[in-house]
């Protein structure tokens, strides 16, 4: 019984660290690698406040903020 209730609180606990999602910085980088990978040139990636405007291409921050991609 003890330990099925430090999974259950466990997995709480990894369920709020992914609600956060990730820091801005990291996934502008990964999104980058990705885009650079597929031969893509002369472009850039602003991180702004959500609702800002342009091509989303990721959010962060728990969906506070977004990744835009420029041509």
């Amino acid at each position: 019984m003890k330990k099925i209730l430090l999974a259950a609180g466990l997995l709480c606990m990894a369920g709020s660290a992914l609600a956060a999602g990730k820091p801005c910085e990291e996934l502008k980088s990964e999104i980058a690698a990705k885009l650079d990978a597929k031969g893509v040139s002369h472009y850039t990636l602003e991180i702004a406040d959500k609702g800002t405007g342009g091509k989303v291409v990721g959010t962060c921050e728990a969906g506070r903020k977004e990744i835009v991609y420029k041509r």
